[in-house]
């Protein structure tokens, strides 16, 4: 990468001051060195190296499978290609069952080049998340649809439908939120809901599949680009933006920052209400 081409880090506090000013934040997928050049160059805010890893390029029809070495491998990669982007990693399925094995495995992320590390769950995450700030490592929390805990929730559907449960996830985001998470992630929840979390926290909420409301989105890179494998359904949440491209990959990844940005993308088609 040359000098020329390099811009300006993006920190948390960068996204800190996209929610001030209504700025929409843009998140892809990235897990090798060549497609995190092109996605950071394409001026996307945030890649998340994540455990998605283990379905679009693994195989696996989860994301159960994926191993601290899994991640720490896809992260050195990311951290060469970088151009700028703040990176978040996932931490993958039992690597933070304990507080002590959440610093452990979020301390090996965080070497391996990340930025923030992310978690899934609620509030039961509240004392990791805490511990993990309190020592030095911002952490991202991951609602909604949870895919680590897929066969508890019994299949990838939309979550926080429920009232009741709809509440429950705007009290535990505030929750986490005190605790000191600087990134909320909301997956595959009503546009509603999406709306109530992202005016009720000061921190950045990221949607996909939670409608327009979200401070930002985010897609995996594979089904963003029309190459989903064919074992995986294609959620309703996904858009194609290779047609619409004047110049290749890197200019799918272009149109998809313009898209976000503009507040064009996620239209209605792809929300639920």
């Amino acid at each position: 990468m040359s000098s020329q081409s390099k811009r300006k880090a993006v920190t948390l506090t960068t996204l800190m001051a996209m929610k001030a000013r209504g700025e929409k934040i843009t998140a892809l997928t990235a897990y090798d060195a060549l497609f995190a050049e092109l996605i950071s160059t394409a001026g996307v805010d945030v890649i998340l190296v994540g455990d998605s890893l283990g379905m679009v390029l693994q195989g696996h029809d989860s994301t159960l499978p994926v191993t601290m070495a899994d991640m720490v491998y896809h992260m050195n990669n990311v951290r060469r290609g970088n151009n700028g982007a703040l990176i978040m990693a996932d931490l993958p399925f039992m690597s933070y069952a304990s507080e002590q094995q959440s610093l452990q495995s979020a301390a090996e992320l965080m070497r391996a080049g990340a930025h923030i590390v992310k978690l899934e769950g609620g509030a039961w995450l509240a004392e990791s998340t805490r511990m993990l700030v309190e020592r030095g490592i911002p952490v991202c929390a991951h609602m909604g649809l949870t895919p680590q805990s897929i066969n508890r929730i019994g299949g990838y559907r939309v979550q926080g439908r429920d009232p009741s449960q709809a509440k429950e996830m705007i009290d535990e985001a505030k929750v986490l939120q005190d605790a000191g998470a600087a990134i909320l992630l909301l997956e595959c929840v009503p546009v509603d809901l999406t709306n109530a979390i992202s005016q009720a926290l000061e921190v950045p909420v990221i949607g996909i599949g939670g409608g327009p409301g979200a401070d930002g989105q985010i897609m995996v890179m594979h089904d963003m680009l029309g190459i989903t494998p064919s074992s995986i359904r294609v959620p309703k949440f996904v858009k194609n933006f290779l047609p619409e491209s004047k110049n290749g990959i890197a200019g799918a990844f272009e149109a998809y920052v313009e898209a976000v940005k503009g507040g064009v993308f996620p239209g209605p088609e792809h929300s639920f209400t």
